[in-house]
């Protein structure tokens, strides 16, 4: 047959090239779907995660454990410290070796097994697999004085349960600083304010999944069995993991373009350490001592790039550090808020009961109330009224006034109600010690202890939530943005997995600060008084937080501004620090 004609075959050719060069953005068609599988493969593995998180204290306490109230308590702290602590491991893997992708898919896995490995504890030929037999508990003499120390109880099962915890807590760490960033690359080719209104949308879903979990597994565990309740968090995870991979068609997947984690450490070692770097470089090959120009070209960033990116992120970690101080004040939130309400009276469910709610449930045989952990709700909702309000109403009419603020600013503006949450808790503590220093008290039941409480209402707990909340959308969502959209694009996720690691040093350091000032004439020490906090100055501590973040909100705002105005000046060409698409 002859051939095409030269118009024809130069026709043809053009119109190759054309379609190879849109092959990349057609499922660009298919961003929503992407952006929605990424929302709720997010809200099922929040659910999961605090359906994990919410009652772990309660069931290593249960009478299948027997662990006891501070062995439970350190296992918990230990599984939420890991959860944040591990984020950084979890992005570099996928920056270096996984991709975001296959990273995501893997701890999926992983998460999926961690919490299967739970779930076979909560039954007893589970337990008897994994665990052995609970060891039948030694007779021991009485207590002769009320100084004497009992001998600690081994912790049954406990190699399973710590093992299960920690891979827990290393593959929700890992879907945390990994999914945020996929699902940002997802919509990044429509700009920067799709972006901004994807992390809104993000924090919403996760937000949702954290109600779920509150509402229905929470109640589950507490009310019906942990089988059935660590069986819906297998179910979660399960169902995130095959919706993820039906969405695969639909996703933007970047390979790894390599870390630059270990330049950046090599850097600073050299500009922080000069002697130090000497050293260590005399044990190096030839080839690692030359200058960057002299080096034969090697794929991934160049070492001018890596300079440059050591440069950006130099300026970036200050603005993230300076944050840490907002995560003591948030983490409040689940803990010291939480005891203060429990010293707040609780209104009756059955307000015709003339005894508390729990005592009379108890005698009418009931085996239903509500969870202690329900308490967190408040914040959950706040989140979900507020963000679509934000998203939809606020952001567009800011827009339209070109007033809409920067991630930096909406940050400060975080601080700003995250200080004056921790503000009114403080003065609310303080009226109620003066009921307290009257004896004005109310004795209520929870669970199987006594709190002695102050004739306050706990619903006077509601402005400090509700500025809690509005300061979670602020801070931390803006924070979110600001470590994406500022990161060099090799670190991405390293550094998002960074941004998590230092909210879970907030909530240590919070934790340290509570230790501290528990010791002898700390204000929070009173061990008279056991089980309640009416002979400590709890009020005091609110105020101490509500210093520190006042004083890193200015440094905050101090090094925001050097910040945003070496953005604006001119700088030279360096490489991009999010991807243009």
């Amino acid at each position: 047959m002859p051939g095409p004609s030269a118009p024809a075959a130069a026709w043809e050719s053009e119109e190759r090239q054309r379609l190879l060069a849109r092959r990349p953005r057609g499922p660009r068609r298919w961003w929503r779907v992407a952006a929605a599988a990424v929302l709720v493969v997010e809200m099922l593995e929040r659910a999961a995660f605090f359906g994990v998180a919410g009652n772990l204290v309660l069931y290593l306490n249960s009478a299948e454990l027997k662990w006891a109230g501070e062995q439970a308590s350190r296992a918990a702290l230990v599984f939420l410290g890991a959860s944040y602590l591990l984020a950084p491991v979890g992005g570099w893997l996928a920056d270096v070796y996984l991709g975001r992708y296959r990273a995501i898919v893997l701890s999926l896995l992983l998460y999926l097994a961690a919490s299967g490995l739970l779930a076979s504890t909560a039954f007893p030929d589970g337990r008897s697999s994994f665990c052995g037999e609970i060891p039948s508990a030694r007779l021991e003499p009485a207590c002769p004085s009320p100084g004497c120390q009992y001998t600690s109880r081994a912790t049954y099962c406990a190699p399973t349960l710590y093992a299960a915890l920690l891979l827990l807590a290393l593959a929700a760490s890992s879907v945390r600083s990994n999914l945020t960033s996929f699902g940002a690359d997802q919509v990044m080719d429509l700009g920067r304010h799709a972006s901004r209104r994807f992390f809104n949308w993000f924090y919403w879903s996760l937000n949702v999944g954290a109600m779920l979990s509150l509402l229905v597994v929470a109640f589950i565990q507490q009310n019906i069995n942990f089988l059935l309740g660590y069986s819906i968090v297998v179910g979660c995870v399960g169902l995130a993991f095959f919706i993820f991979l039906f969405a695969t068609p639909s996703f933007i997947i970047k390979p790894p373009t390599g870390s630059q984690v270990s330049s950046m450490l090599k850097l600073a070692l050299q500009n922080c350490c000069p002697r130090l770097w000497h050293r260590h470089s005399a044990r190096d090959p030839p080839s690692a001592q030359l200058l960057p120009d002299q080096r034969l070209p090697q794929p991934g960033p160049s070492p001018k790039e890596d300079i440059a990116n050591f440069q950006v992120l130099v300026k970036i970690l200050p603005v993230m550090v300076t944050l840490v101080p907002y995560w003591m004040v948030y983490f409040q939130m689940q803990s010291t808020y939480v005891l203060q309400g429990l010293h707040l009276q609780i209104p009756n469910i059955f307000p015709n009961c003339p005894t508390n709610r729990s005592e009379t449930l108890r005698a009418q045989g009931s085996i239903y109330k509500i969870p202690e952990a329900w308490l967190l709700l408040a914040n959950v909702i706040v989140l979900l009224i507020l963000v679509p309000v934000k998203d939809h109403l606020l952001d567009p009419l800011l827009l339209r006034c070109k007033l809409l603020p920067s991630a930096l600013q909406k940050m400060a503006l975080g601080m700003f109600f995250g200080f004056t949450s921790v503000i009114v808790a403080g003065i609310l503590e303080m009226k109620r010690l003066e009921y307290i220093s009257h004896n004005q008290t109310v004795s209520q039941q929870i669970g199987q202890d006594t709190y002695y409480a102050a004739p306050l209402s706990i619903w006077w707990q509601t402005p400090q939530y509700l500025l809690i909340g509005i300061s979670e959308i602020f801070a931390s969502i803006a924070g979110l943005e600001f470590a994406y959209s500022e990161a060099p694009r090799s670190m991405q996720g390293a550094l998002m997995g960074i941004f998590f690691c230092l909210s879970g040093v907030g909530s240590l350091l919070g934790s340290s600060l509570v230790a501290l000032l528990s010791l002898p004439r700390g204000w929070l020490y009173c061990p008279e008084d056991t089980g309640n906090i009416n002979k400590c100055r709890m009020d005091l501590y609110f105020f101490l937080l509500a210093g520190i973040q006042a004083a890193a909100a200015l440094l905050f705002i101090i090094i925001a501004d050097r910040y945003e105005r070496a953005a604006k000046s001119p700088a030279p060409q360096s490489c991009p620090r999010r991807d243009s698409g």
